[in-house]
């Protein structure tokens, strides 16, 4: 099977090398060509809880030679519709596109652009963090989810069957506007705090002023969900986001790793988006809006940090 991967962050860098060691036809889009040329030199790098490997992976800067059968999109959630249209020109045919990102917007603008029929949702719970270009630390495993699944020989199911032989815990669903929201909220318990805190995804429950705002976030955020009728992937949103913190323990979150290497975050399409929909329901979010503010005041002040 082809893949397209389009992003060589952690999580791009994690699906593209476990889908190569698998024997698949893998290529890493990268817009900065001196960072393209040195994976295409060293590889891709992983060490972690799945062992120390590397793989050679074709990394190119204007789009594959081919055809893929899949395109997965791991860029930021701010640059969907900039890398949606960008890979137009490139991904014809079947071609079906697949988002594995943060926040609520996506799944919709990709849809747009490429239509419903050839668009997947999908969500994940692995944990990478970026060590350098090309270079990850797989930090924590957990359930990968893509839909909508339409039978057995719809795309989410080619799709989990070859991410299962990946060594990937995947499986197809129903509805991925669900899956999505349902990782919005995890991310809502988690990320912004981490991002703030400075500490790993393990230590944010374990915090008596953490825990409680993260209470209050998830509080509001499944306000929100029970507004839009929207039905979360598992009964209690709480004891998800704890499970994920567990096992996601030593992973650095992806709103830290952007703090931390002075970069933008996603904010507004986690924190940032419960607050939005909080306002058009009517449903006050306090603690979504102080965490969004919190941290885009961080990113305004990277130059003024007092070290």
């Amino acid at each position: 099977m082809k893949f397209l991967v389009v992003g060589p962050g952690a999580m791009g860098c994690l699906f593209a090398v476990r889908l190569k060691k698998a024997g698949h036809e893998v290529t890493l889009l990268d817009h900065r060509k001196e960072r393209a040329d040195l994976i295409n030199h060293q590889g891709v790098l992983v060490e972690g809880i799945t062992g120390e490997y590397r793989e050679k992976i074709s990394t190119v800067t204007e789009g594959p030679l081919t055809t893929p059968d899949f395109v997965l999109l791991c860029v930021k959630a701010y640059n969907t519709r900039e890398a949606g249209l960008s890979m137009k020109q490139w991904i014809k045919g079947g071609a079906v596109i697949v988002t594995l990102q943060n926040g609520v917007g996506n799944l919709e603008i990709l849809e747009e652009i490429y239509g419903r029929e050839r668009v997947l949702g999908g969500v994940t719970a692995e944990g990478a963090t970026l060590l350098g270009p090309g270079r990850i630390r797989h930090a924590g495993q957990g359930e990968t989810l893509l839909g909508p699944a339409e039978g057995p020989d719809s795309p989410a199911e080619a799709l989990v069957s070859a991410l299962n032989g990946a060594g990937f815990n995947s499986r197809a669903v129903a509805n991925a506007h669900h899956l999505i929201w349902g990782k919005l909220v995890i991310n809502v318990g988690i990320n912004a705090l981490a991002a703030i805190v400075g500490v790993k995804n393990g230590r944010v429950p374990e915090l008596s002023g953490t825990r409680k705002i993260m209470e209050e976030a998830i509080r509001e955020a499944v306000a929100v969900v029970t507004a839009k009728k929207i039905l979360l992937p598992y009964p209690d949103p709480l004891f998800r986001v704890l499970e994920v913190c567990k096992g996601t323990a030593g992973n650095i979150a992806s709103m830290l790793q952007d703090v931390l290497g002075e970069k933008p975050t996603e904010i507004d399409f986690i924190n940032g988006a419960i607050v939005r929909e909080g306002a058009a329901l009517g449903i006050a979010t306090p603690a979504n809006c102080t965490l969004t503010c919190l941290v885009q005041a961080i990113q305004e002040t990277y130059r003024e940090r007092i070290r």
